[in-house]
């Protein structure tokens, strides 16, 4: 064969593939690219997470467990005696109030963990995830505390709570978890915008259930009849 026709046959070729390859590049380039992170990429890093703070994660459950124990031991059922279990109830003066799983009070649990935030911030040597774990440890205690018999008598006495039997378990396991979202969602707003939705939170909850955190502190500590007597005024 002549070295033309070699030659020829080569540049052809090359041309070809040349062309072959510039015709799919447009093609190759609509196919979307897969995904780099696979799932389990993300289970192991909170794996990892819990690993690095093992210390906290056991103490966050053990507190949660103590606490329904504790509670179970006062007396106070698992879910409401009505066998169900509601996301939501609005009426807090119905007998599923503080039954299930949230109501009008959770915001102010929430705002139980504003104020514990706000307070752990004369301990800034504690981390985090140790403030963290107080919070918790405060917030059960004060559950185990509020759904003793003394108590129980004591707002159905001075509050507008005048039917108030304790609250589920699984209540007052959901009021933990407020007051932690109310820590968290503190860190995330800062000081200011903290305050300001404190405020505009219990202004919130006066004009809808004539009832909030403040008021609920002063008529638990120093009940006042007029208070009382607006606040049962339906």
């Amino acid at each position: 064969m002549p070295i033309e026709r070699v030659v020829n046959l080569i540049s052809g070729e090359r041309c070809r593939s040349h062309l072959t390859v510039v015709s799919l590049t447009p093609i190759l380039n609509t196919i979307p690219s897969l995904p780099v992170t696979p799932l389990s990429h993300h289970l192991r890093a909170w794996l990892n997470h819990i690993q690095k703070h093992r210390g906290p994660f056991l103490v966050v459950t053990a507190i949660f467990i103590g606490s329904a124990l504790l509670l179970r031991a006062q007396g106070r059922l698992w879910i409401c005696a009505c066998g169900t279990v509601r996301l939501w109830v609005g009426d807090i003066w119905s007998a599923d109030n503080s039954q299930h799983l949230f109501d009008p009070y959770t915001f102010t649990h929430i705002l139980h963990g504003f104020i514990f935030y706000g307070a752990l911030v004369l301990l800034p040597r504690l981390l985090l995830a140790w403030q963290f774990c107080l919070t918790l440890t405060v917030e059960a205690a004060w559950e185990v505390f509020e759904n003793s018999a003394t108590i129980i008598d004591r707002y159905r006495t001075v509050t507008l709570a005048l039917g108030y039997t304790g609250d589920t378990i699984i209540n007052s396991m959901t009021d933990i978890l407020a007051c932690a979202f109310g820590f968290w969602l503190a860190r995330r707003l800062g000081p200011k915008k903290t305050i300001l939705l404190f405020c505009a939170t219990e202004l919130f909850l006066l004009a809808w259930i004539r009832d909030g955190l403040l008021l609920n502190i002063l008529m638990l500590l120093y009940p006042v009849p007029a208070i009382q007597a607006w606040q049962t005024s339906r």
